[in-house]
């Protein structure tokens, strides 16, 4: 098939940037989104599963960082290739095939005797769970209009806030509550695996994507759907974007074109403050239920302020989802990321219990709406041609440091407490606050559809 004029790809990203939101847009958003909360349900799930598992089979702090590591291994593998193959293969299709992967591994840890086959079923969780996300975020972003593509995205990301707080009533309700509440957990966290099922066939692929390859006839079927949904007749007075030179790369060229002179400096930057936030986020909110039972707090009582602090998460959202539009990506993301630092020097130095609660729910609420805000920049400083392998390599590189993290938390313990482990957090999330100057902001502006 001849490669269609970038003229028509331009007309099509106007007309889906000219539309306003619909009801379609709202079933990619909440169909991609409950597979990004079931995401968080299993990663947040494992951060209480280590604390039971820890005392019912006798483990020492070195194996069960490796638990929650072997999860963040595949999430690192998973991350770069998924990104690749959402470029070729389609947003959609890699989207569903990920959530069957990593559902049906967490469904078979909940038959798991030992460590040796939960760390193996870990690492195909997080092959499935690393994937996943980067492709969603492309995914929604390459359907939204331009005026609210931050905001949307946001949004998407809040969903991360409502898996964490089931895993956090999971935690709280169903692990303490039998010898297998672990394993009844586990077994909750294979929902993904029928969720596949209405992702493949009950979703629309990116017609961005579809553009992109070719496929003109499909991407125009799915716009024009869109465009009905709203109501609205197609018109030839919507602006058209100047024609760029496409960028057409094979697959084995496309991680070299992230460090193109055109792209290089956003590479190293998004790089950055991805692996900075990966490594302060699943260092402390991974260890935060096992470091309050460390404390002396039994655990109901230290899942039940885990609770307390995960429920925070979705007010950051909110107002990071505000704010994205109005401040504009970098500054909203540096801000967010500033406040995180000081939440955690304060969190590392809490005594009380009020102190412990009200300081890791400001670290919440700023960890989070910064990670908002970073799912929100990544995908769109990439053209469409690049955009999830860019998306994903990030991720995957954000992945690398979430693996070293649980295991650098009990060192960190050892040699300094709490207090040394969050300062070392606080670091990290003032390394991404400047780094994040070196990302595109294009708030309002529409996807470079190269």
């Amino acid at each position: 098939m001849p490669e269609p004029s970038l003229t028509s790809r331009s007309s099509l990203a106007a007309r889906l940037d000219a539309l306003p939101f619909t009801r379609s847009h709202l079933r990619v958003l909440t169909g991609s989104g409950v597979g990004w909360a079931l995401d968080a349900m299993d990663v947040g799930l494992i951060s209480f599963i280590i604390a039971v598992l820890a005392r019912e089979w006798s483990l020492d702090s070195f194996t069960t960082g490796w638990i929650a590591s072997a999860g963040f291994v595949g999430m690192a593998i998973g991350a770069s290739v998924g990104g690749l193959l959402a470029d070729r293969l389609g947003r959609r299709y890699v989207f569903a095939v990920t959530l069957l992967i990593y559902g049906v591994a967490t469904g078979a840890s909940a038959l798991v005797g030992g460590v040796a086959v939960l760390i193996v079923l870990r690492f195909f969780v997080g092959l499935g769970l690393g994937a996943e996300l980067p492709v969603a975020s492309t995914y929604v972003s390459e359907f939204a209009p331009a005026r609210i593509r931050g905001r949307l995205i946001v949004i998407l990301e809040a969903f991360w806030a409502v898996g964490w707080t089931a895993s956090a009533l999971i935690g709280y309700f169903v692990i303490p509550a039998s010898e297998s509440g672990w394993r009844w957990a586990f077994a909750l966290g294979a929902i993904p695996a029928v969720y596949a099922l209405f992702v493949r066939w009950g979703l629309p692929e990116s017609p961005r994507w579809l553009a992109s390859r070719g496929r003109m006839g499909e991407a125009e079927r799915i716009v024009s759907r869109l465009e009905t949904d709203a109501d609205l007749q197609r018109t030839p007075a919507i602006r058209k974007e100047p024609v760029r030179e496409t960028l057409a790369p094979t697959t084995s060229r496309r991680v070299a074109l992230l460090w193109a002179p055109e792209f290089r400096v956003r590479t190293v930057s998004v790089w950055l403050v991805w692996f900075c936030v990966n490594f302060a986020y699943y260092g402390a909110f991974i260890w935060i239920p096992s470091i309050l039972f460390a404390a002396g707090y039994d655990l109901v009582k230290s899942f039940g302020f885990t609770l307390l602090i995960t429920l925070a998460q979705l007010p950051g959202y909110a107002v990071a989802a505000w704010l994205i539009e109005i401040w504009g990506r970098r500054l909203t993301l540096s801000v967010f990321l500033a406040g995180s630092a000081v939440s955690a020097v304060l969190f590392g130095l809490a005594g009380s219990e009020g102190m412990i609660i009200a300081t890791g729910m400001a670290l919440s609420f700023f960890n989070l709406g910064a990670w908002g805000a970073l799912y929100a920049v990544t995908p769109e400083i990439y053209p469409t041609s690049l955009r999830a392998t860019g998306a994903g390599w990030a991720a995957g590189i954000g992945r690398i440091a979430s693996i070293i993290a649980p295991l650098a938390v009990p060192l960190l313990l050892a040699q300094g407490g709490a207090p040394l482990a969050f300062v070392v957090f606080s670091v990290f999330f003032v390394t991404a606050a400047v780094a994040a100057w070196g990302l595109v902001d294009k708030r309002g502006a529409s996807l470079d559809d190269r």
